[in-house]
């Protein structure tokens, strides 16, 4: 295997598909969130809950997510990007929400989602991943 990688290319590609996530929450897209997951996914939400499966994921969320954005605006900046092999990263997230008006929305908090992506047939996608709520005053 070879195990040079393009940082530059395989970051911009991973912001890609974290800029994905930030649309589909945007807009309340369930399919499109859930196509970023492999089928074998793991996906830990903020509040501790453990779902295994592209279609545990899939339902959880179609449950959540609809009417969940309707007065928010999140948005998800990469800060980290850590290759732990040319396929494997670990992408640390900065996840923050504002008003539709533009005002921060600091009463909800920040996230600081983890996801672990694996990159499979040329394409990055969502394998092992925790949404971590940054705890007040951390």
């Amino acid at each position: 295997m070879d195990t040079t990688i393009d940082r530059q290319a395989e970051t911009a590609a991973i912001e890609d598909v974290v800029a994905t996530i930030e649309h589909a929450q945007r807009n309340e897209l369930v399919e499109e969130f859930v196509s970023l997951f492999r089928e074998d996914a793991i996906w830990t939400t903020a509040a501790g809950r453990l779902l295994v499966g592209r279609d545990a994921i899939a339902a959880f969320t179609g449950q959540v997510l609809p009417g969940a954005m309707k007065d928010l605006v999140p948005s998800y900046e990469v800060v980290h990007v850590l290759f732990i092999r040319a396929d494997v990263a670990a992408v640390k997230v900065r996840q923050r929400y504002s008003a539709r008006e533009g005002e921060p929305r600091t009463d909800l908090g920040e996230g600081t989602p983890m996801y672990v992506m694996s990159k499979e047939d040329g394409r990055w996608r969502l394998t092992a991943n925790q949404n971590t709520a940054v705890a007040a005053g951390a």
